[in-house]
């Protein structure tokens, strides 16, 4: 299915579907993160080991606002920051954070954090509140291929086997940076 409806797209992911759907740089794949067969199906789709991790996509801080309880308030206020005052064109930035045991073991991979974003594409923002929470994005490509970068891309790669929403992706050309939150370590530049 291809549409361009907000709430027929988190209706897939609440059926516990793989949905295709565009980003602020490049398409991801997404699914409901605690259904561990809609994951396995993202698995298949890319031919990515599960020991990798992905990440999740908040539309809101609230929506994820749990995983930053534990840090100290300059690196909370500093991830908010990032995640608040950035205008569309810029790059986003994925951080990791302390996994809590509402993250299941899938989403982290063999990692004991948790990458997060929050996201200020208008696309995204209104998935992931249709859907009422944060759902998985990872790039829309098979392993070892370039992400897809329109529809066309992603039906090439995934033909009928998921749903697509069909938009714009953001104005960033690079998919998000990613930051360790509590060693300030970059692990995508």
């Amino acid at each position: 299915m291809i549409t361009t409806s907000v709430t027929e797209a988190a209706n897939c992911l609440k059926q516990g579907q793989v949905l295709a759907y565009p980003t602020e740089a490049v398409w991801g794949l997404g699914c409901d993160p605690h259904n561990e067969k809609a994951f396995q199906e993202i698995l298949r789709l890319k031919q990515r080991p599960i020991e990798k991790g992905v990440i999740l996509l908040a539309g809101q801080i609230s929506q994820v606002e749990h995983l930053l309880k534990n840090l100290s308030p300059e690196i909370r206020n500093q991830i908010i920051d990032s995640w608040s005052n950035r205008s569309s064109s810029e790059r986003a930035t994925t951080w990791l954070l302390p996994a809590t045991e509402d993250i299941p073991t899938w989403i982290k991979g063999n990692h004991p954090k948790v990458a997060v974003r929050v996201t200020t594409h208008p696309l995204c923002i209104a998935l992931c509140n249709a859907f009422n929470g944060y759902i998985v994005s990872t790039s829309a490509n098979t392993a070892g291929l370039e992400p897809a970068r329109s529809l066309q891309d992603a039906t090439h790669y995934f033909k009928n086997e998921l749903n697509y929403l069909n938009g714009d992706l953001g104005l960033s050309r690079e998919p998000s940076k990613i930051i360790d939150a509590e060693t300030g370590d970059i692990i995508r530049a």
